[in-house]
């Protein structure tokens, strides 16, 4: 559906897991939400980028895989047959709290009384080493940014780069299906949990995964996109090639705020600063949360998300409903449409 035409109470900008909460939460209150989203499917970075990762700060979640998490947030909101509009920015924001009017890259108009940004990075890519002949590899996904099927590197030799949480928790993750693991990162100091940090020490010492430090990225050797080795050097000049059939890199991603730096809104360093208390930015009527949030104590955890989700809901509820007291009532006695 393009060029439609849709009034609503909420527009939730972004469909990843703080997105669909918002939507929850929102409904719970009976205030109609739509979500809409740049991606073609719903789930946010996630589904684009680690479906198949465990993540182990979701609350009563030992362990969850990010697709996982996307399907039960979107079971959870099925009772209100929420509107998605996918494959489409929202490029233009006018009007004032109450009455705002939104214009997407497919034509749609919609109004709303409010909106929140819920839209993780904003636009995002991943930030791609200087290596010559890249793209050929790219192509044929002999060198790739993230993991959508672990099955994909069974039995093969890979070579990851990075010092952060994505490259160790792959690099681990991993480590119990690939033929060889080499860990590339320029300095002997990784940056991650340090449970995660405890766990690599013990892969490093079985020898599922080997440390390659202090180096960085230098070339890739192969043809026709079939990648056979990757060169890496130190930063006196010492080259090693490491034989490998993968180049997973995990750089960190480029983000852009898109359309929304344009809306007048309060940024700083691609992110917005909020009031705490209800996530409203610097535009009365227009709420951020997750990680294009930012405030004094700010975490960027789903956990945090979800949270920030349920203030915001309570504080769009005066605008939604500028005459009516909210009461609130909890979950267990208030219910789920269609539960039980």
């Amino acid at each position: 559906m393009s060029g439609a035409t849709v009034s609503t109470d909420v527009v939730i900008i972004g469909a990843g897991p703080t997105g669909l909460f918002a939507a929850f939460q929102c409904s719970m209150l009976k205030m109609n939400c739509i979500l809409v989203d740049a991606l073609d499917e719903i789930g946010g970075q996630c589904v684009a980028l680690y479906p198949e990762k465990p993540i182990y700060d979701i609350p009563a979640c030992p362990a969850i895989e990010g697709g996982e998490l996307i399907e039960k947030l979107s079971e959870q909101i099925e009772p209100f047959s929420i509107p998605r509009l996918l494959g489409r920015r929202v490029e233009g924001l006018t009007g004032s709290a109450g009455d705002f009017r939104l214009e997407t890259s497919k034509g749609d108009v919609i109004h709303a009384k409010a909106v929140i940004i819920a839209a993780g990075a904003g636009a995002f890519g991943p930030n791609r080493p200087p290596l010559e002949g890249l793209e050929e590899y790219e192509t044929t996904g002999a060198v790739r940014y993230s993991v959508r099927r672990k099955a994909d590197f069974e039995g093969k030799s890979l070579v990851i780069a990075g010092g952060g949480d994505s490259a160790i928790d792959w690099a681990l993750s991993l480590s119990r299906l690939a033929r060889k693991i080499y860990l590339v990162h320029r300095r002997d100091k990784f940056r991650a949990a340090p449970e995660s940090l405890s766990q690599l020490e013990e892969a490093i010492a079985r020898g599922v995964v080997e440390k390659i430090t202090p180096y960085q990225l230098k070339g890739l050797q192969g043809s026709e996109g079939k990648l056979t080795g990757v060169e890496v050097a130190t930063l006196q000049g010492e080259v090693r090639t490491l034989e490998a059939e993968h180049l997973l890199a995990f750089f960190g991603l480029a983000t852009d705020l898109g359309p929304i730096a344009q809306w007048g809104i309060d940024q700083t360093r691609s992110t917005i600063p909020v009031t705490p208390s209800s996530c409203q930015t610097s535009l009365p009527g227009v709420y951020a949360i997750g990680d294009i949030a930012t405030y004094p104590g700010k975490l960027k955890l789903i956990l945090q998300g979800f949270s920030e989700a349920a203030m915001v809901a309570h504080a769009i509820y005066a605008i939604v409903n500028p005459n009516q007291a909210l009461h609130f009532e909890y979950s267990t006695s208030k219910g789920v449409p269609g539960s039980a």
